[in-house]
């Protein structure tokens, strides 16, 4: 027996926060019946449907990829505003893929994508806390300006983990920053660097955990290796 949510994962379907959407929703039935929030179910047993159809077992093989996502490409499979999506930068002949967490339209860098359920649970997991690092490029620089970053503020509702704050470089009012953080929540960095009155004008994921970005270029990909996929695995 499994949490509903995580064999809609483990399917492919979504990550496991977008299952607990769709159970919200009444999207899931089990046997019949609505599902609720913490159900769980034997798939080999039971009949679990999503928008009246049948889960699909997990795919025999899994498939993940580190994409660099340009700046102005959305992190969905489609957009009803005709913008570029993550899954056309990738050619036809792979697996049906889903981003593992996400990079607004205007942040570029790191985006690892899997049909992995179990991995993309692990990585967004809020009690994995996989380390993010960012390169932050600001205006209104001053000189208390990563003192006001490193405080504990709260994102809703929530408070954030002390982040890591390393100054780059200084030019009068604009500067370069690393900024790593553990969580994920919506425009974070951004909301993070607003609350300390500072504007960022570029924002670049380097590193998810053990994955560093490397040499890739805009809208580049690759496959993952085994030993990256073990270190995912075993990241704390």
């Amino acid at each position: 027996m499994e949490r509903l949510q995580k064999l809609i994962s483990a399917a492919g379907l979504c990550a496991r926060r977008t299952a607990e959407e769709w159970i919200a929703a009444g999207r899931v039935t089990v046997n019949g019946a609505v599902a609720a929030l913490g159900q769980t179910a034997d798939p080999a047993k039971d009949e679990i449907l999503v928008d009246g159809r049948p889960l699909p077992q997990p795919p025999a093989q899994t498939t993940t990829i580190l994409l660099y996502k340009p700046r102005g490409v959305v992190t969905t499979l489609s957009d009803e505003k005709g913008r570029p999506t993550v899954v056309s930068l990738l050619p036809a002949d792979l697996p049906r893929l889903y981003p593992v967490g996400r990079l607004d339209q205007f942040s570029e860098g790191l985006l690892l994508m899997t049909n992995d359920g179990a991995l993309a649970n692990r990585l967004t997991h809020p009690a994995g806390e996989i380390e993010k690092v960012y390169l932050v490029w600001v205006s209104g620089f001053s000189e208390g300006a990563p003192a006001l970053l490193r405080r504990p503020i709260v994102l809703d509702g929530r408070k954030i983990r002390p982040p890591k704050v390393r100054l780059l470089w200084q030019r009068d009012r604009t500067a370069q920053l690393e900024i790593t953080i553990h969580e994920g929540r919506n425009r974070q960095i951004r909301r993070m660097c607003e609350a300390a009155a500072l504007t960022v004008t570029r924002l670049k994921r380097v590193r998810e955990g053990p994955i560093s970005l490397g040499d890739l270029k805009p809208g580049q990909w690759r496959d993952l290796t085994a030993a990256e996929l073990t270190a995912l695995y075993e990241t704390e």
